[in-house]
């Protein structure tokens, strides 16, 4: 499986946050499947400690396409 490790370097960072700078959107689901593929995460709190290792399954990214439905003001 294809995977990205990323270490928290700073203060008051959360998951979402790293989501959030790793693929500049937050889909729908991922978060829990970061929590699953890390045991031991979610005992962390919120705020994850400095030097916490997330793994993230780049595999399981689900894809953006069926979020949201396109909305045309003019149309």
């Amino acid at each position: 499986m294809n995977t990205k490790s990323i270490t928290v370097t700073g203060e008051g960072i959360t998951l979402a946050t790293i989501v959030w700078q790793l693929l500049k959107r937050q889909p729908v689901g991922y978060a829990e499947t970061v929590l699953a593929h890390n045991p031991g995460l979610a005992d962390l709190g919120p705020i994850l400690p400095v030097g916490t290792v997330v793994v993230f399954p780049l595999e399981a990214i689900p894809s953006n396409e069926a979020e949201r439905p396109l909305i045309r003001l003019w149309d």
